[in-house]
């Protein structure tokens, strides 16, 4: 899925009666919104890590 941990269709289904149970059917569009942004605000410093190691490697190489 995202190179991390490979999930497969049972492993999301059986996530997603987990989330059923502890949080309840009222408040899953909540959960889901939370977690989308956490992964959308994560990938995103990762790529700001990534860049600036870029950087960093592109300046050591000119010196």
């Amino acid at each position: 899925m995202f190179g991390i941990l490979p999930i497969g269709p049972w492993e999301m289904g059986l996530i997603l009666v987990i989330v059923l149970i502890v949080f309840g059917a009222g408040k899953l569009p909540q959960v889901g919104k939370s977690v989308g942004k956490a992964i959308s605000e994560f990938r995103g410093s990762v790529k700001d890590v990534e860049d600036a190691v870029k950087i960093e490697d592109n300046d050591k190489e000119e010196k």
